[in-house]
Parts: C-alpha cells; sequence; structure tokens
C-alpha cells in the first residue's frame, strides 16, 4: 500500500445512519435503497455501533420474523475507529487487529465517513513491482531501457480491476449476475 495516503483521502464521506429505536425492516429497506451494507448506529450524532447484514442475518436466524424488531436488537456495539490522518497502512493493521470489514472514521468525536476493505485494496499501489525493475536492470543499460521496462509493469497493471465477488485482482473481469467478476468466481 502507498504509505503517504490518508484515510482522508479514500473513505466514503456519504454513509447510513440510523438509531438504536429505528424498525429493523425500514433500515433493511433503506439499506437496499443506498445499496449499503452497514449502517452507522447514532444516538444524536454520536456513533454507538454499526448493524449490518450480517447482523440482520445473524438475527433473523435467531428471531424468524422481524417484525417489530429494532436497530438495537441487531447491532454490534463496538464500533472499530480510524482517524482520517492515519496512512492506509494503519488502518488496515486496525482493521486486521479489529478483525473488521470497515472502521468508521472519526475526527473529534464526529464520524465523518466510513472505509472498507474494499478501499484498502484499491489504494493498493504498485510500489514493490517498480523496485524490483528498476534493480533487475542489467548494469551498463541505459536509463532509458529500464524506464521503458518500468512502464511496461505499470502498465500490466493498468487493464486490471477488483472482482466484485472475491476483491482479487484481474484482467479478464465478465459482468455476471450484475457483478464485474473473475473466472475463478464465475465458476462457483
Amino acid at each position: 500500500m502507498n504509505s503517504e495516503v490518508t484515510v482522508r483521502e479514500l473513505m466514503n464521506r456519504e454513509y447510513v445512519g440510523v438509531s438504536e429505536s429505528d424498525d429493523l425492516v425500514e433500515t433493511v429497506e433503506l439499506l437496499l435503497r443506498e445499496d449499503a451494507d452497514t449502517a452507522v448506529v447514532l444516538r444524536g450524532s454520536e456513533p454507538v455501533g454499526v448493524v449490518t447484514e450480517r447482523d440482520i442475518l445473524a438475527l433473523l436466524v435467531d428471531q424468524p420474523s422481524l417484525d417489530g424488531a429494532t436497530v438495537a436488537e441487531a447491532m454490534t456495539e463496538s464500533l472499530p475507529t480510524v482517524s482520517p490522518d492515519q496512512t492506509l497502512d494503519e488502518a488496515a493493521d486496525r482493521m486486521s487487529a479489529r478483525s473488521a470489514r470497515r472502521l468508521v472514521v472519526m475526527d473529534r468525536g464526529e464520524p465523518l465517513g466510513v472505509i472498507t476493505e474494499h478501499d484498502l485494496l484499491a489504494g493498493r499501489v504498485v510500489e514493490p513491482a517498480r523496485e524490483a525493475t528498476i534493480e533487475a536492470t542489467v548494469p551498463g543499460e541505459s536509463a532509458g531501457s529500464a524506464m521503458a521496462t518500468e512502464e511496461e509493469a505499470t502498465d500490466n497493471y493498468e487493464d486490471q480491476s477488483i472482482c466484485e465477488v472475491c476483491g482479487s485482482f484481474a484482467s479478464d473481469l465478465t459482468s455476471f449476475n450484475g457483478q464485474l467478476v473473475c473466472a475463478d468466481c464465475r465458476d462457483i
């Protein structure tokens, strides 16, 4: 990852916010309308937890009917947070330590946005490949040919995108059920 890029540069500033007393079915409808998988649970303007698709499914297994259920019944109260000025490496470390898929970006007690594991993956750069290319230059080879090799290495990554199912980089993505997926995920 590029250690100079901060969370502020990649975070999603728009997030779904709900309160603990909100009806869970209405919250699910809101998440679907907003095409979101997470809602930040707020008490006033203070974040007190998150409710994810997984939280809702877990409650549905325990309680087959969600009629009358509130967000408080499904939410996860631990709120993994990160500062907007932290680097992507620091955010990845925090995400890994908390076994979280997303972090709420907080500044002076106020939520600014959310950063996900996919955002961190998108923030990765090809620094190691550049260094390997430069080190592999043959003595006596001109700097121009080393630059051409470096550009070729960079070009190899420009035609790749992220699979929307597994999150891996691939150059052969295909639209499948409304998602861009790699060959491995198409076979599943």
